[in-house]
């Protein structure tokens, strides 16, 4: 393994990672979902589309791109390279990226975060493995990390979900805070673990979780200033209706009180989404609403399952009444 200090696509050096970050790793980042064509093949052309709405019109900050919510399972490693390409060029300076390096193979990890680092990506971010044995475990998580860090100088960040089997520690999670380029962490933990890690480590990393029902609170209460990620950005907002664009505004701004007025109007919206979403097909579902926003929406890959036309009729009766926008006609 050779170890990289920098890349001349980078807009920082590694041991500047964590003062980038500090300073542009900010407001609303969304989880990309990736359309795929009725052939099942990578539908550029309509993730270039998605892409300038989300910045353009919505107004969100970066992409999270190539993560659970874009089916990064379903794609080979030339995929998920190729579609790191398209989303760095469609954002075009406009906004910024985050590549999902996350894979059980650690060569893999390691051959996608080095081309993140070349093909323009702001970060990576690389979810904790999935561990066949509990012993020793913190160490082996932070052994894993520290591999990813010292071969590559982009900022990366860590994530922790239960899918993993297990959580990070805020302790382990502080302890991996002081790695030169780890720079945020997306937390999917219940909100004392992420109240803790930010009490310990908000002077090193951006502390944030996918909750977009949460964001609000987490911006008030624990001085949040990044949400890091799910795909509620490019489902609750419209170009002409952006109230979760809005109401961070005015938190941020300190004014929590419009921006709760304004947050609680969503709730239908999300009540919507919520009661609609088959448990089993939460991809389906989603790329469904997208094209009932007009944006582009497409197939899911197996193994994932397709939404039937019943399903479909329900949504879109739901969605006509919960106040977001105006309908296309898919």
């Amino acid at each position: 393994m050779n170890t990289m200090n920098t890349m001349n696509t980078m807009n920082y050096t590694r041991s500047e990672a964590k003062s980038y970050a500090k300073a542009n790793l900010k407001g609303i980042w969304a989880a990309a979902l990736t359309p795929f064509t009725s052939d099942l093949r990578l539908d550029e052309p309509g993730f270039e589309r998605n892409i300038r709405h989300w910045i353009d019109d919505l107004g969100i900050a970066g992409l999270f791109v190539g993560g659970k919510q874009g089916e990064f399972f379903s794609m080979s490693v030339e995929e998920r390279k190729r579609l790191l390409e398209v989303a760095v060029d469609a954002a075009g300076g406009r906004g910024q990226t985050m590549m999902s390096c996350s894979d059980q193979n650690l060569d893999v990890v390691l051959d996608l975060a080095r081309h993140a680092q070349e093909a323009g990506a702001d970060y990576i971010v690389v979810h904790a493995p999935m561990l066949h044995f509990f012993e020793e475990q913190d160490e082996t998580v932070f052994r894993y990390y520290e591999t990813v860090s010292r071969e590559v100088a982009i900022g990366m960040a860590l994530w922790s979900h239960p899918d993993s089997g297990y959580l990070m520690s805020p302790q382990l999670c502080n302890r991996l805070a002081d790695l030169d380029n780890v720079v945020a962490i997306k937390y999917s933990v219940p909100r004392a673990m992420y109240a803790e890690l930010t009490a310990l480590a908000s002077d090193r990393i951006q502390v944030s979780t996918a909750s977009e029902v949460e964001w609000l609170d987490n911006i008030v209460e624990l001085g949040w200033q990044l949400y890091l990620c799910s795909s509620p950005p490019c489902l609750i907002q419209t170009a002409e209706d952006r109230r979760m664009h809005d109401y961070t505004r005015a938190a941020l701004a300190g004014d929590v009180a419009a921006a709760r007025r304004i947050s609680e109007t969503l709730n239908p919206v999300r009540d919507a989404l919520k009661r609609t979403r088959p448990a089993e097909k939460p991809h389906a579902h989603q790329k469904y609403w997208q094209e009932l926003l007009g944006q582009v929406g497409g197939y899911v890959r197996p193994p994932l399952l397709e939404l039937t036309d019943n399903e479909k009729s329900a949504t879109r009766e739901v969605f006509l009444r919960c106040g977001l926008g105006a309908p296309a006609n898919p």
